[in-house]
């Protein structure tokens, strides 16, 4: 190696070794834990069943993480909300998907399938993710 190519290779590495030093401030406090919800939810012909309820509502606080497990029972569903979420999963009978969120928006906010399978699905399967302000 010539001194030249020698003398580069170690600044490039010192370079990297400055990079990979963590940054550390005095006082530092850490980030708190942040709170997870999980749900079960389910959706068959024209409703929701959110697991454990007896209505398809999702009740969270703001700044909480939602861990959702969507499960299809007889033909393929989705699970959506339009803004500020912009969820979509799809999931088929046998194949639920998973899928978190932060729910970092207060309000109340629908969500809904958006097959066209079964027009009255799309009209009817309705259920409510409800997020309180902190």
């Amino acid at each position: 190696m010539s001194e030249v190519s020698r003398r580069t290779w170690l600044r490039r590495l010192a370079g990297a070794a400055v990079l990979a030093v963590p940054f550390v401030t005095s006082g530092a406090r850490p980030l708190p834990a942040v709170a997870k919800h999980e749900f079960q939810v389910s959706a068959h012909k024209y409703a929701y069943r959110v697991a454990g309820g007896d209505r398809a509502e999702l009740h969270v606080r703001e700044g909480e993480i939602v861990h959702i497990v969507f499960a299809a029972d007889d033909i393929p569903h989705s699970f959506t909300i339009d803004a500020p979420y912009r969820i979509d999963k799809r999931a088929s009978p046998g194949k639920p998907v998973t899928f978190e969120f932060l729910a970092d928006r207060p309000g109340t906010f629908e969500f809904y399938c958006n097959l066209a399978l079964d027009e009255r699905c799309r009209k009817e399967l309705r259920g409510t993710l409800i997020v309180d302000p902190r």
